[in-house]
């Protein structure tokens, strides 16, 4: 075989192990899909790359690089099943994990419950040391106290210790002295200090992003290990490479290091696809809205960016409440998501109405058609039951579906309680997440400031061209676009991602007293530091590198980010940098506050590679050998919502439609991993790429 030209992107989601092999010379795709396997999800990648084989024989031999997400860490911390981990803090700030920043989520609500911290309060521990808020030394630590801690957490058998001293990201002396002392006590016991994970101002974000880490951290190597290892056996010598919630790639050496940063690792990677395809086509506005089997997540990409936000909740207790779960602070896509999924079940609520989600089947047992003992009724039986999907056709014909089965399910657990026709019943689980997802996408647009009537609806994911068209419909939207592969989106999205990570830290200082000499080496530490986390075979040369600084009026509580896209920060002067943070803030929140002084709060760097660009292929014109009626595989009854009836839709095969094509709705086109649904107010026309680009008639 001759030199390395594919490249193989995993995706492990709650229902379904997404795979896409990239040839990088010719453009051509081979997708593949199986059911996610939770006690061990390597299991599902060396099956899926098995089951590629067939397609690409010895493919593993020129594979250059794996790049993978996957949902292990977010679920170890939903689930509570990450390593037995301590904290040591300084003096006094035992307690931050619990009092956090002392705000009711649901101030009306007496019995309002707030989520466990990960470690117990036996297992937080504190040296009686102090760094003042400019970094020198108050009281030193005292390496025979710290020693005696690192005794008493050893004695009762931590896996991991975290390890979040005050002010020091100021000053990491005393954090770095008890790394050394772990590390030469206990060389088993994994630790992750503040100054490393996040060397960033606010307490309770600082320690609680950093006990997270040090939670995951043995859980995540192991399976990085494991799998690393299998893909080892199978005969791949490449690189592989792990999804950051941010939206860029990292080497599996810094994702074992930081498993916090991978968090949102598989949500991202659909938003990170859309990105690139509204960039592709000139977009102005893209709504990227990725609907698997377990959740729906969305995305309002403007002008070709999708929005980053410096923090996020994880484990709510009340799963769309915020301020109800843990909160991380590391840099994660902004993305919306909620609990609406193929797998969303369906059921009669106390108050004796339809109630559809959050709770999912999952991947096992799944919902009831697909025969693996899921009983309770699901959107994917509802789908099918309206004549939407093709029992016979799912994933390509690999997965024989049971309609009679899901008929039967929803018609004893819905249809009968509830006192509603069948139709009716089943029609009210599609319609009503449709419902679901639309309220939440047009909240999540609104606070973007971004009009639903404008946007382009991108759709993901295996549910997601079924439900688009209804959400389309709901939300306003007169364009839809469904790109090929759509059911494997997220596993594509990753050959769109840049190799990048983001590093920041704080050191406030006003704007007026700033020494720019002393700014500018910290943004060279922060390079260097970035640069050693991508791990890149490349020279430095090579290397891009964006800068930004977090800023605020004195006394204020919320910073704003602006750009710095000079190379050298001591060369600029105050003036311009007053005057950048001036029209941004203006920009935000319509006027801004000249006499106000300004202060530095956090000095971030992107450290990343050049983009690999994603190379296309274009599929054959409708002139050619294809046409629209050899692309046509018969009709099929399917519920109507404008004549609340069955009418009857033409199917089309996604793989015979030619360039060029244009036919109208009502429609259905199958591919392996997804069904797209047109209704009768849409005309479809399909371009070079094979893209499907449906317009929508005003209703």
């Amino acid at each position: 075989m001759g030199d390395k030209i594919f490249r193989l992107g995993c995706d492990i989601g709650g229902t379904f192990t997404d795979f896409v092999l990239l040839d990088d010379e010719t453009g051509a795709i081979s997708i593949n899909k199986c059911l996610t396997t939770p006690r061990d999800p390597s299991d599902a990648v060396e099956q899926g790359i098995l089951e590629l084989e067939e397609q690409a024989p010895q493919f593993v031999d020129n594979l250059e690089e794996v790049i993978h997400g996957t949902t292990l860490v977010i679920n170890s911390i939903i689930e509570r099943k990450g390593a037995k981990t301590a904290l040591i803090t300084t003096k006094g700030f035992r307690d931050v994990l619990e009092l956090g920043r002392e705000i009711r989520y649901a101030p009306y609500d007496t019995f309002a419950q707030y989520p466990q911290p990960l470690i117990p309060r036996s297992l937080r521990l504190e040296v009686n040391e102090r760094i003042r808020s400019d970094g020198s030394v108050l009281k030193a630590l005292d390496s025979k106290e710290a020693e005696e801690v690192i005794d008493r957490l050893v004695a009762q058998r931590v896996e991991s210790i975290a390890v979040c001293l005050i002010n020091s990201f100021e000053n990491p002396l005393h954090e770095l002295m008890l790394k050394e002392l772990i590390e030469k006590k206990a060389p088993d016991v994994s630790v992750s200090i503040s100054y490393e994970v996040l060397p960033q101002i606010k307490e309770y974000e600082r320690t609680s992003t950093t006990v997270t880490n040090a939670y995951v951290k043995p859980l995540t190597g192991r399976y990085l290990s494991k799998l690393s290892g299998r893909l080892a056996s199978l005969g791949f010598k490449g690189r592989l490479f792990i999804m950051l919630s941010s939206g860029g790639i990292t080497s599996v050496e810094t994702a074992s290091r930081f498993p916090v940063r991978i968090i949102e690792s598989g949500p991202t990677a659909a938003v990170i696809s859309g990105q690139y395809y509204g960039r592709l086509f000139g977009i102005p506005e893209m709504f990227c809205f990725d609907m698997g089997g377990t959740t729906a997540k969305s995305c309002l990409i403007q002008r070709g960016e999708a929005g980053v936000v410096p923090t996020f909740e994880v484990g709510r207790v009340q799963r769309f409440r915020k301020g109800s779960g843990l909160t991380i602070q590391v840099p994660v896509v902004d993305l919306m998501e909620i609990g609406a999924g193929g797998g969303s079940i369906a059921k009669v609520s106390k108050m004796g109405t339809l109630q559809v989600g959050p709770e999912s089947s999952g991947a096992d047992p799944g919902p009831i058609c697909y025969g693996r003992g899921g009983a309770e009724p699901c959107v994917t039986d509802a789908d099918l039951i309206l004549g939407y999907l093709d029992e016979n056709y799912f994933l390509g014909g690999r997965m024989k579906l049971n309609k009679e089965a899901a008929s039967k399910g929803i018609r004893e657990k819905i249809a009968t309680p509830l006192g509603v026709p069948f139709i009716k019943a089943v029609w009210g689980i599609h319609d009503l997440i449709n419902e679901t997802m639309a309220a939440a996408a047009k909240t999540h647009i609104a606070e973007k400031g971004g009009n639903p009537k404008i946007v382009t609806l991108a759709a993901f994911g295996g549910a997601g061209p079924v439900h688009a068209y209804g959400l389309a419909r709901k939300l306003g939207c007169r364009r839809l676009m469904v790109p090929p592969n759509a059911g494997v989106g997220s596993a594509l999205g990753f050959f769109t991602a840049p190799r990048a990570f983001d590093v920041v830290r704080s050191h406030k200082v006003s704007l007026n007293s700033a020494h720019f000499g002393d700014i500018e080496r910290i943004f060279r530490e922060l390079e260097e530091d970035g640069a050693r986390a991508l791990q890149a075979e490349h020279s430095r040369q090579d290397l891009i590198f964006r800068r930004s600084i977090d800023a605020r009026f004195i006394g204020q509580g919320s910073e704003t980010s602006i750009e710095v896209p000079e190379r050298d920060f001591s060369r600029v002067t105050p003036q311009a940098i007053r005057r950048r943070f001036d029209d941004r803030y203006e920009q935000l929140y319509g006027r801004t506050y000249p006499e106000s002084p300004v202060e530095f709060v956090n000095f971030k760097v992107r450290a990343g590679l050049p983009e690999r660009l994603l190379k296309l292929p274009k599929i054959a014109t409708a002139s050619g050998r294809r046409t629209l009626e050899e692309a046509v595989k018969g009709t099929r009854p399917a519920y109507s919502s404008s004549s609340n009836d069955f009418v009857a839709h033409t199917v089309y095969d996604r793989y015979v439609l030619g360039a060029g094509v244009e036919f109208r709705g009502p429609a259905i086109v199958e591919e392996r991993e997804s069904t797209v649904v047109i209704g009768e107010n849409a005309t479809v026309r399909v371009d070079d790429h094979g893209f499907l680009w449906i317009e929508l008639e005003e209703s």
